[in-house]
């Protein structure tokens, strides 16, 4: 299921690529095929690996909380994580940004859009007070560092790191006072899980994790040579739309459960951890400094459109409606033409 809804989004926008006067080859069939599989690795690596790492923890007696918040949460960014340093250490920096920014763009625009023409979403206050300005904020800080450097170093992946262990105390907080649900999501030890058993797990989740975003990066980049267009784009479509699948899943599951009081939530946090930690992890990773070239500075300033415009759309009813939803399909289906049409986003 996982993977033909893979192949059925990447097909259907290739065949826009086509529609545009780029031809699609063999190469371009058999590097879908490879970023497929690449995709469904980093997935499914990445619930494996929450599920070992945070079975383990348990076993040794560590609060819910503490695991939670750290292998849960991270573990939802890890197909994200794990592309962008792969993609650093391949010299792909494009690739290494894109794949954030787009994952952050489409979260908002598409996938809380989707979710709210299926049923209007509430937003709890603490996400619209303090994380949707927090997300502005912090995307704002990322164009200031790639601006003004012409890309992040290692000193920018510390400043992202110190923002996302002061965002980790946050969650913290709230989850004393009772308004964060980190710990529900912990996987429950059952009698038959056994540490040798749980370590596997682990390990074929890691391994899975490193091989696909190694397949993903390459196939990627082969794909954007091959038909014309360059790592940013494929990075901020193709890409991008294979590492929110998770979010994509859980967001119409919730909606067509009536259950959708988490959302935007979710959404907001997984793009806060695809920030501060992602991009922090990479730009330290990274051989080489991440350039920030002048397309990305526009991108970037996108992804802080999206987030004021989320915030306006749920100022008021503190819900994001059906109406809501539209226009933000309405303004992806924009910005995804403008990428493919844009001289900027051509070879």
């Amino acid at each position: 299921m996982l993977i033909a809804i893979i192949a059925l989004v990447i097909g259907a926008a290739l065949y826009v690529v086509n529609m545009v006067g780029v031809n699609i080859n063999a190469n371009v069939i058999c590097s879908l095929g490879v970023l497929i599989v690449g995709f469904a690795m980093l997935i499914k690596g990445a619930d494996l690996f929450v599920e070992g790492a945070s079975k383990i923890a348990a076993k040794f007696k560590i609060p819910q909380i503490v695991i939670g918040l750290t292998i849960v949460a991270m573990g939802t960014s890890a197909p994200e994580a794990a592309i962008s340093i792969s993609a650093a250490f391949q010299d792909a920096a494009a690739i290494s940004i894109g794949n954030v920014v787009g994952s952050n763009i489409m979260n908002i625009l598409l996938i809380l859009g989707v979710s709210a023409v299926i049923t209007n979403l509430k937003i709890k206050p603490n996400t619209l007070k303090f994380e949707i300005p927090f997300v502005v904020l912090i995307t704002a800080v990322l164009l200031l560092l790639g601006w003004i450097g012409g890309g992040l170093d290692k000193i920018d992946g510390v400043i992202m790191l110190v923002l996302f262990a002061a965002f980790l105390g946050y969650l913290f907080y709230l989850y004393k006072k009772g308004d964060d649900s980190s710990a529900d999501e912990v996987p429950q030890l059952t009698e038959k899980d056994k540490i040798p058993v749980l370590i596997l797990i682990t390990l074929i989740g890691l391994v899975s994790i490193v091989l696909g975003s190694d397949l993903t990066v390459a196939s990627a980049k082969s794909i954007a040579q091959v038909i014309g267009v360059d790592d940013r784009t494929i990075s901020l479509t193709v890409v991008a739309f294979g590492t929110s699948l998770p979010e994509l899943i859980t967001c119409i599951a919730a909606s067509l459960k009536k259950k959708s009081d988490i959302a935007i939530g979710n959404i907001i946090g997984s793009n806060i951890f695809n920030i501060l930690f992602v991009v922090g992890l990479a730009s330290i990773c990274s051989p080489s400094v991440l350039t920030f070239g002048e397309a990305f500075i526009i991108d970037t300033i996108v992804a802080i459109a999206t987030a004021v415009l989320l915030g306006l759309l749920v100022l008021r009813k503190k819900e994001l409606t059906k109406a809501g939803g539209i226009i933000m399909l309405v303004a992806y289906a924009g910005y995804f033409a403008y990428l493919f049409i844009n001289p900027l986003g051509l070879a």
